[in-house]
C-alpha cells in the first residue's frame, strides 16, 4: 500500500478530505522522524514502537575492487510491532 491509498482509504472510512488526511499523516511521519533523530522512541500502545537500533561495526566487502572494508558503528531506524500486531498478521495472512 502506497501512501496516496493510505490516504485515500482513511478518508473513505472516515468521511475526512483526502487534504486533511494527507496533511495529518505527513506531520505524523515528521514527528516520527525528528522523534527518532533526538535518539527517542515513538511507542503507539496496540501497535508498536519506533526505536533507533545501534549496528556494531563489521568488515564487508567491495566486491568490485576486492578488497576488505570496515563498516562502522551506526545507528539506524527500525520498527518493532506489538505483540497483539503480530498475532493478526499471524493468524490472517496464508
Amino acid at each position: 500500500m502506497t501512501k496516496a491509498e493510505l490516504v485515500s482509504e482513511i478518508s473513505n472510512k472516515t468521511g475526512i478530505e483526502k487534504i486533511a488526511v494527507q496533511t495529518t499523516i505527513e506531520a505524523f511521519m515528521s514527528s516520527v522522524k525528528s522523534s527518532l533523530a533526538r535518539n527517542e522512541p515513538v511507542y503507539l500502545r496496540g501497535f508498536g514502537s519506533f526505536i533507533v537500533k545501534k549496528r556494531a561495526e563489521k568488515t564487508g566487502r567491495d566486491i568490485s575492487k576486492n578488497t576488505t572494508i570496515t563498516i562502522p558503528e551506526h545507528h539506524i531506524p527500525a520498527f518493532k510491532p506489538s505483540k497483539s500486531f503480530v498475532n493478526k498478521v499471524k493468524n490472517t495472512v496464508k
